[in-house]
C-alpha cells in the first residue's frame, strides 16, 4: 500500500534541503527522498557560500526562514566581505565552509525538524492524473502517494561525467544518475534539455608550496549571513583559516593548446552548453587567447581535511593532462591530485514550462526547483528551494501562494528572468541583472523580506521580535534625523552625501537620542538610507512607474491569436510562455514596445 504525505522533495541538495524543510515547517507532512544520507547538502563543486549576487540570494534565503545562513554561519572557515570599495549595492559577503561540517550540520537540522521524513531511495517516475500530481514511485517499486512533488535532481538526471575520452554514466562521481525520470517527464509535457558543468582536480595540501603564493586571510570581525547571529558563532571558538591565491602560466597555456584535440568540449564528445561565467581553464585559454595566466585560487575544504580545492581550472582534459598542468603552476610543482576534475552533462526542464510559483504549468502540483531549471550554483538552488517548498505548502493549504517581483527581491529577478526568458545555459545571478539593485541590498533583505516568512509560519516569535525591534529602532532613527535641523536643513539632508561616514552620523545624531540602539545593523542601515537617499527615492519611483505595468494582469484565457498586426514572432512567444501581466510580457527577448502597444489596444477593446 502506497505512503501517503503532503509534500514530497525528490533530491536532497541545497534547493532540496531549504524546500523540504519549508514545506515542513508550514505544517505539511513531507518526505525528502535522497540516493544516500550521507550526501545532504553536498558541496559538489567549490566548498564556499556566497559572493558577487550570491550573497544578497543567502540572506533572502534566511529572511525567510531558511537554513543556508545558519549552517554557514556554524561551519565556516572564513569569511570576507567582497567589493568594499564600492557601493552597498554590489558589496557581498563570501564564506569558506568545512565542506564535511556543512553537510553535517544541515543534515542535522533537516533530522530535527518536525513533520518531515527522510527516505533513501531513487525516484523514477512522477504520477500524476488529470488533476495533477498523485505521487511518486522509486526505482525499487516502492509509491508514495502525494499531493505535491517538488523535484530537485541537480546534476543526477541522465548524468554522464567526462574525463578525457572516457565517459561514465553519473550524477556526481561515485554517485549513480537518475534514470528513467526524464522518460517520465516528457511523458508528462515537460520539454527538457541538456546541460554540462564541471569541477577541478582536487589537491592534496600537504603536496603544496604555500610560500609561492599570495596569502588571503579572513576579515577581522566578519558580519555573519544570518540576520540571528551578528557575527558567525562559529569563530567564537575557532580561527579563521586563509585561502591562497596563485596563477597558472605560459606553460599551462601551451599544455592545454597541445591537448585540445583530447579534450571533450572541443572534440564534440559533450553536447550540454556549459556556463558561461564559470568556464573550465581548456575553454579560458581558447576563448581569451591574449591572456596567457590566468587566476587561480586555493581554497581548503575543510580545517582538518587534506583536500584543497584549486577554484579556476575546472577541466574535463584526460588524467595524465591534468596532472601536468596542476604542476605547471606555481607552487603546485608537486602537488598530489587525489581526484581528477571532471565534465558532467544532465538533463533540465525548460523553466518557461513555469509559473512564478516554480509549479508546472502543464502539471498541477509539480514544483521544481535548482539546476533542473537550468541554474548553477548553492546560492540560486537554495533559494528556489525555499520558494518551491513555500508554495508546494501554500497549495496544500488552499492559500495564496509566494510570488516575489524584481524589485522585492534577487529571488524575484531569478524567477521571472527563469520563467519569462528561459535559459540555454547554466544560469548564475549576478547584481547586474538587478535594476533595483541599490534596494535589493543584502543587509536589507530581511526588512523586505522577514514578513513573508512570518506570513508562512517559518519565522518563529523570538526571531520575529528582534525584527520588529529592529524595523522600530530604524524607524526611530530616520524620524529624528529628519525632524531636526541643524544650519537650515535637517540632520537627514546634511548627510545625503556618498562621503558621509560612520562618524559622521554618531556626531550628527550627539544628543539626538537617548538610547544607543542594541544591534549596530541599525546603524548601518540608517548611513546607507541617508547617504544614497537620492539614489534611493530614484529607484524607488522607477519601481512605482514599474508597478503600472506589472499590475496590468493577463487574463488565462486571453488569446494571443486575436491581436491584429501583431509579427507571428510576437504571437509565437506569448502564446508559449503565456505572460501573467503586461511587465513580464515586456521583458520577453525579442518583443518589442509595438507589440506591447498592440496587445494593451486589444485588452482595453476586450475590457481585461
Amino acid at each position: 500500500m502506497a505512503e501517503g504525505y503532503e509534500v514530497i522533495v525528490v533530491g536532497a541538495g541545497h534547493a532540496g534541503c531549504e524546500a523540504a524543510h519549508a514545506a515542513a515547517r508550514m505544517g505539511m507532512r513531507s518526505l525528502l527522498l535522497t540516493m544516500s544520507r550521507e550526501t545532504i547538502a553536498q558541496m559538489s563543486c567549490n566548498p564556499a557560500i556566497g559572493g558577487l549576487g550570491k550573497s544578497q540570494l543567502v540572506r533572502e534565503i534566511d529572511a525567510l526562514g531558511g537554513l543556508m545562513a545558519e549552517a554557514i554561519d556554524h561551519t565556516g572557515i572564513q569569511f570576507r566581505t567582497l567589493n568594499t570599495r564600492k557601493g552597498p549595492a554590489v558589496q557581498a559577503l563570501r564564506a569558506q565552509a568545512d565542506r564535511a561540517q556543512y553537510a553535517a550540520f544541515m543534515r542535522h537540522l533537516l533530522e530535527h525538524t518536525g513533520n518531515l521524513d527522510i527516505a533513501c531511495g531513487m525516484a523514477s517516475a512522477v504520477r500524476a492524473d488529470h488533476h495533477g500530481v498523485t505521487g511518486i514511485e522509486t526505482s525499487d517499486g516502492r509509491r508514495y502517494q502525494c499531493r505535491t512533488v517538488i523535484l530537485t535532481t541537480g546534476t543526477f538526471l541522465n548524468g554522464l561525467i567526462h574525463i578525457g575520452p572516457d565517459m561514465e554514466p553519473g550524477g556526481r562521481v561515485g554517485e549513480p544518475p537518475a534514470l528513467g525520470l526524464s522518460d517520465s517527464l516528457r511523458g508528462l509535457g515537460l520539454v527538457l534539455g541538456r546541460l554540462k558543468t564541471g569541477t577541478p582536480p582536487r589537491l592534496d595540501r600537504r603536496t603544496i608550496d604555500y610560500s609561492r603564493m599570495q596569502v588571503q586571510p579572513g576579515d577581522d570581525n566578519p558580519p555573519a549571513f544570518s540576520f540571528a547571529h551578528r557575527s558567525p558563532p562559529v569563530l567564537e571558538t575557532m580561527p579563521q583559516v586563509p585561502c591562497h591565491l596563485t596563477r597558472t602560466t605560459v606553460e599551462t597555456r601551451k599544455l592545454i593548446l597541445d591537448n585540445l584535440d583530447r579534450a571533450p568540449l572541443f572534440t564534440g564528445q559533450i553536447q550540454g552548453m556549459g556556463p558561461r561565467y564559470c568556464p573550465s581553464i581548456e575553454d579560458k585559454v581558447h576563448r581569451f587567447a591574449d591572456k596567457e595566466t590566468h587566476h587561480v585560487f586555493i581554497e581548503p575544504e575543510g580545517r582538518d581535511s587534506p583536500e584543497v580545492y584549486p577554484n579556476g581550472i575546472s577541466t574535463s582534459l584526460p588524467r595524465d593532462v591534468q596532472v601536468a598542468l596542476v604542476h605547471s603552476i606555481a607552487g603546485l610543482e608537486h602537488a598530489a591530485v587525489i581526484r581528477a576534475g571532471y565534465a558532467i552533462e544532465y538533463d533540465y526542464s525548460d523553466p518557461i514550462g513555469l509559473l512564478p510559483t516554480l509549479e508546472s504549468k502543464t502539471v498541477p502540483g509539480l514544483f521544481l526547483a535548482g539546476q533542473i531549471n537550468g541554474t548553477s550554483g548553492y546560492e540560486e538552488a537554495g533559494a528556489q528551494g525555499i520558494l518551491a517548498g513555500i508554495n508546494a505548502g501554500a497549495r496544500c493549504k488552499g492559500i495564496e501562494p509566494l510570488i516575489l517581483g524584481r524589485a522585492e527581491a534577487y529571488l524575484g529577478v531569478m524567477v521571472d528572468d527563469l520563467v519569462t526568458c528561459g535559459t540555454t545555459e547554466p544560469y548564475r545571478m549576478f547584481t547586474s541583472r538587478a535594476e533595483f539593485r541599490l534596494l535589493l541590498r543584502q543587509d536589507n533583505a530581511d526588512l523586505r523580506l522577514t514578513a513573508h516568512g512570518r506570513r508562512f509560519g517559518l519565522i518563529d516569535d523570538a526571531r520575529y521580535g528582534a525584527f520588529c525591534r529592529k524595523q522600530e529602532a530604524i524607524a526611530a532613527e530616520l524620524d529624528v534625523l529628519k525632524t531636526r535641523r541643524a544650519g537650515g536643513s535637517t540632520l537627514f539632508a546634511r548627510l545625503a552625501n556618498p562621503a558621509t561616514t560612520i562618524e559622521d552620523l554618531h556626531a550628527a545624531r550627539a544628543g539626538c537620542t537617548a538610547v544607543e540602539p542594541d544591534d549596530p545593523s541599525v546603524l548601518e542601515h540608517v548611513l546607507i538610507e541617508c547617504k544614497y537617499s537620492g539614489y534611493i527615492e530614484r529607484q524607488r519611483a522607477q519601481v512605482e512607474r514599474a508597478k503600472r505595468f506589472e499590475g496590468k494582469l493577463i487574463p488565462a484565457s486571453f488569446s494571443f491569436e486575436q491581436v491584429p498586426g501583431m509579427r507571428a514572432e510576437a504571437r509565437q512567444k506569448f502564446s508559449r510562455i503565456r505572460p501573467q501581466s503586461i511587465g513580464q510580457a515586456s521583458r520577453i527577448q525579442g518583443i518589442t514596445p509595438a507589440d506591447i502597444a498592440l496587445l494593451l489596444a486589444v485588452m482595453k477593446q476586450s475590457r481585461c
